[in-house]
């Protein structure tokens, strides 16, 4: 410990090594969530014309669902666009003439105090 200065310690008990400790405690941190969020960010703007190319071209599959007030009662894949507008009008069809899609979605009721 000859290279030490005499008053000074490595401890961490003098008033330098505990503001050193903080700002390595602070830092750090903040250094290392930065570096992530620009990894994150390139990622995204690398991948994402790629990724809305890939939808475009091969589509996408839309749903159908039936909800009593909030809560999702029932649902169904309905393909493409234009078989998702179909399916709608089928099912609306047959919810005016009162018969309800038979559930097919468990979601647990909320209850109310």
């Amino acid at each position: 410990m000859d290279s030490v200065p005499s008053g000074f310690s490595l401890d961490g008990d003098d008033l330098l090594g505990i503001a050193l400790l903080l700002v390595s405690l602070i830092v750090v941190p903040l250094l290392a969530i930065l570096v992530l969020a620009w990894v994150e960010l390139v990622l995204i703007v690398v991948v994402l014309p790629f990724a809305v190319a890939w939808r475009l071209v091969r589509g996408r599959h839309w749903y159908v669902e039936v909800r009593r007030g909030f809560r999702p009662w029932w649902e169904v894949d309905a393909g493409s666009w234009s078989a998702s507008r179909e399916r709608i009008a089928d099912v609306a069809e047959q919810i005016r003439r009162g018969q309800t899609p038979e559930r097919t979605l468990d979601v647990p009721e909320l209850e109310h105090p």
